[in-house]
């Protein structure tokens, strides 16, 4: 099965959040990455840092679906989307060479 990439960065209204409001939100992005593996959908979480290890890269998530549309579909349920607070991209990504993601 193919593997996708989503990419996110903060909205600049959700950066304006204190820290406390914004926690609420990455819990629950939290939880639905929980559930979808529970569901068996092989999937990977995470955010960028820099080399002192600030955050502000953004988001990356990995994600094994049938098709560009079942994980467009999934990636939508993402709580970070469904409130609006990231600005988003999904791609699939064409592996050239075997990995242990294979």
């Amino acid at each position: 099965m193919p593997w996708y990439i989503k990419t996110e960065k903060f909205k600049l209204a959700t950066e304006k959040l204190q820290p406390n409001q914004r926690r609420k939100y990455l819990d629950m992005h939290h939880e639905w990455v929980a559930k979808l593996q529970l569901s068996g959908v092989k999937v990977s979480s995470g955010y960028l840092v820099d080399e002192n290890q600030n955050p502000g890269g953004g988001g990356l998530l990995i994600l094994e679906a049938a098709s560009f549309k079942k994980a467009k579909e999934l990636v939508k349920e993402d709580p970070m989307i469904t409130f609006g607070l990231v600005n988003w991209h999904l791609e699939e990504w064409k592996i050239v060479q075997e990995n242990i993601l294979q």
